[in-house]
């Protein structure tokens, strides 16, 4: 549906172009956007890079286990139906690491990952589990602590304190995450009864 919606505005955006005699903005403004989204490739490759550097440097110091060791008591009340040593735990606690550090490209395969072993344990292969959604429902929510994504692209784009989001990306994570927690508990509860 989202596609329809993208083609109709394209589609209608020449047509309006076309009519008003506009073609030439639409042309510089085309080449223009495909300028910057590779500037802006560029400057979150190099982010990216960073921090999955520092990912594996977290990882290879013991930080990340540390980490890892730090949310398993919020991983097991959120997750109560998967069994403690169970990989799926794993993948959702790096998928929420890797998440906290807005790496949301490097938490995507852990993320992908956690559902496949999540619909390992699922009873009923033709819907998602309550763990399931429960996990969609803390990605859908953008758990970030720290949004290196977005600083990359306030970076590229000249901003003088590219970080200065970090206290309102924080504070809004806190708010949409117990919002997806508190509505995933309230319809599981709704579903139970």
């Amino acid at each position: 549906m989202v596609n329809v919606i993208w083609l109709f505005f394209i589609v209608a955006g020449f047509v309006v172009a076309a009519f008003t005699g506009r073609m030439d903005e639409v042309t510089a403004a085309i080449f223009d956007g495909a300028k910057t989204g590779v500037t802006v490739c560029f400057g979150l490759i190099s982010i990216l890079v960073f921090w999955l550097g520092m990912m594996r440097l977290a990882e290879d110091s013991g930080l990340l286990k540390g980490l890892t060791r730090l949310l398993r008591p919020l991983v097991s009340w959120l997750f109560p139906s998967v069994p403690k040593d169970h990989p799926a735990l794993g993948y959702i606690m790096s998928n929420m690491s890797a998440n906290l550090l807005g790496l949301g490209n490097a938490a995507t395969p852990m993320g992908i990952k956690a559902m496949e072993e999540l619909q390992k344990l699922n009873p009923d292969k033709s819907t998602a589990s309550p763990a399931m959604c429960t996990l969609l429902a803390i990605n859908t929510s953008s758990i970030t602590l720290i949004p290196t994504t977005i600083i990359a692209i306030r970076m590229n784009f000249g901003s003088v304190q590219p970080a200065e989001i970090v206290g309102t990306t924080i504070m809004a994570t806190i708010c949409s995450t117990l919002a997806a927690i508190w509505l995933d508990r309230l319809l599981q509860r709704k579903q139970n009864v």
